[in-house]
């Protein structure tokens, strides 16, 4: 595909066309299926899940700044109920209180607690972390056998977590993408797996319109 952009500024290009598909601002075709107005076929969570995803992040978030407040820097990422918690507080009580806040939010099914019992990251990792994710963003968007908007990107302190419902190829076509992008130091997987049949199956009940909450 010739890309409309010179090269040098190809990864921008891409995460200006990740930040298009994740606002479903134009139609765009990605991976063999048109998304932007129908970017529901995508997100291969229930509607269900995505208002519990969000209703888990807000209150983990906030009961956790309740208990420790700048001491420590903590991000929650939910997807499909499954929490991903990332960024540093400073003791191992802290990161085990932490999980437990989490663990108690309705609806939650299951935790990976990736937090580093260190000194909270610098503005500057945190801006570095921010362009290595819209840069992986990016990769993911310009991937034509992948649906960019299945995958959720989470860098932490050049960690890329890659979360989201996705078969053994995907996954592995993800996760060499995001290594290849430069200041990443490790790609950790956070994927729900999935079969080829069981995600035909969920495209076909998508776009008849009969996807119902698990």
């Amino acid at each position: 595909m010739k890309r409309p952009y010179p090269r040098s500024y190809g990864w921008l290009a891409g995460a200006v066309l990740a930040a298009c598909l994740l606002c479903a601002c134009a139609p765009l075709l990605l991976g063999g299926a048109v998304v932007g107005g129908s970017l529901v076929l995508t997100d291969r969570r229930t509607s269900g899940a995505q208002v519990e995803d969000e209703t888990i992040e807000l209150r983990s978030i906030s009961r956790i700044n309740e208990l420790l407040g700048g001491r420590a820097h903590v991000n929650t990422t939910s997807y499909n109920r499954m929490v991903l918690i990332t960024g540093e507080v400073p003791t191992q009580a802290d990161k085990d209180t932490v999980e437990r806040i989490v663990s108690r939010i309705q609806n939650v099914r299951a935790i990976v607690n990736d937090l580093g019992v260190v000194g909270n990251s610098s503005i500057t990792s945190r801006s570095s972390d921010s362009i290595i994710t819209g840069k992986v963003k990016a990769q993911l968007v310009n991937a034509r056998d992948l649906f960019a908007n299945s995958i959720k990107v989470v860098t932490e302190r050049g960690t890329v977590y890659l979360m989201g419902r996705v078969t053994e190829r995907e996954a592995s076509r993800a996760s060499g993408l995001a290594r290849a992008v430069g200041g990443v130091q490790k790609v950790v997987q956070v994927f729900e797996i999935l079969t080829e049949a069981e995600l035909a199956a969920m495209h076909k009940k998508k776009a008849n319109g009969t996807a119902t909450k698990p």
